[in-house]
């Protein structure tokens, strides 16, 4: 654990996510939707801990406190993946500044950051003006979360929980969902394949029974859709996956609505991300009453 402090503001570094979740209890239930990929992750990570699965070195949680005491701001650098970017919730910009000089002054590489704005683009701007680059981005998402559901067009067949035994096709198309995203959105296809969770963490999910699939009037799957456990009270909707053969005949509508009314007689609630480059699934969301809530993005830093 580290501190640095600044004026008006002090930010805390910590290694352990119970302790995260912790000392930033009351900032993560003050907005749990927007604070969903912390709190889901980080709760994941503390689980795994638990178990005995190793973590990495790398790992870091940041909270950010006032004079007072309270916590303004939060973040967290877990990503399993190269170039490992920091995950930024709301905070003041002064902050976010001030976690660029942080992160610089102990020599940190960061080539990419995502999270809520402004933060992200302040911390981007400073730390590309610190160590020198540019900033990209890569993607600009939208954070909504579900009103009163409003059920879609009924189509034939049901949702069904997958199995371990389709351990394959879920892969494959969670696999190809990332990529089908980025031509949806008129970005080239990814060929990394780093957002797909690793078999491990794969089977966890599966037997969770947060994996379905929409199988048609035979039977035979047509869609795949997943969701998170509930993390102060929030469950998150995603991947949402139709092969392109299977498109338009309204399967993710129904998948989607059946999903989140699940999550919602849970007692939950419900939230999902878009890409803001996809009017498709922007439009779909929107019919079903999902609302936006606030605005993100994911930043490269080229050098």
């Amino acid at each position: 654990m580290s501190t640095v402090p600044m004026a008006g503001l002090r930010l805390r570094f910590l290694t352990d996510p119970e302790e995260f979740l912790a000392a930033a209890d009351d900032y993560l239930r003050a907005d749990p939707v927007v604070c969903t990929v912390v709190t889901t992750i980080s709760h994941r990570l503390m689980s795994q801990r638990a178990e005995g699965i190793d973590q990495s070195d790398r790992n870091w949680w940041l909270v950010v406190a006032d004079d007072s005491g309270a916590v303004v701001g939060a973040g967290m650098r877990t990503a399993p993946y190269a170039p490992f970017p920091p995950f930024l919730l709301p905070m003041p910009d002064e902050a976010a500044v001030a976690l660029a000089h942080a992160l610089y002054g102990r020599n940190e590489e960061v080539l990419a950051v995502n999270g809520a704005l402004p933060a992200v683009d302040l911390f981007a701007a400073e730390l590309t003006r610190l160590a020198g680059g540019r900033v990209q981005v890569a993607q600009h998402t939208r954070l909504h979360e579900l009103g009163e559901l409003a059920c879609p067009p009924p189509v034939p067949g049901h949702l069904v929980v997958a199995t371990e035994d389709e351990l394959g096709l879920v892969t494959q198309w969670f696999t190809a969902f990332m990529g089908d995203a980025d031509e949806q959105a008129g970005r080239p296809r990814s060929t990394s394949a780093h957002d797909v969770p690793e078999r491990a963490e794969m089977l966890r999910r599966l037997r969770a029974g947060r994996m379905w699939f929409w199988v048609d009037e035979t039977g035979q799957p047509v869609h795949l859709i997943g969701a998170n456990p509930p993390s102060f009270g929030v469950a998150r909707v995603g991947p949402v996956y139709t092969p392109p053969g299977q498109r338009g005949r309204g399967w993710a509508s129904n998948a989607v609505a059946e999903v989140s009314r699940r999550i919602q007689a849970e007692g939950a609630r419900v939230c999902l991300y878009t890409d803001q480059a996809n009017p498709t699934s922007n439009k779909i969301y929107a019919a079903l009453g999902y609302r936006p809530v606030v605005d993100m993005a994911n930043l490269t830093i080229v050098r």
